[in-house]
């Protein structure tokens, strides 16, 4: 399956700032319509009811410095239903 990357943002943040961040977006996942913007460009999506939610920490180590990086996410997957199945009402 190909992968479509519609938006995507990165960048140095403060930890409270990141919380505020997130604040922001647990009301708008919460409400069901998540707006993503920056630098004037935007995307909006629907979440359904029930997405599937998934957290992970890794811990990456560097193969020649041996540094250590670390990553958490926080992810929300969901299929969009066809318009056959969204007029029978079944998933």
């Amino acid at each position: 399956m190909p992968e479509e990357e519609l938006f995507k943002t990165e960048g140095q943040h403060t930890r409270a700032e990141i919380a505020t961040m997130l604040s922001a977006a647990a009301e708008e996942i919460e409400s069901g319509t998540v707006e993503l913007e920056d630098a004037g460009e935007t995307e909006r999506v629907s979440i359904p009811d029930q997405p599937l939610f998934e957290v992970e920490l890794e811990r990456l180590t560097d193969s020649e410095t041996g540094e250590m990086r670390y990553e958490l996410e926080y992810e929300i997957r969901w299929t969009e239903a066809s318009d056959e199945t969204e007029a029978d009402g079944s998933r």
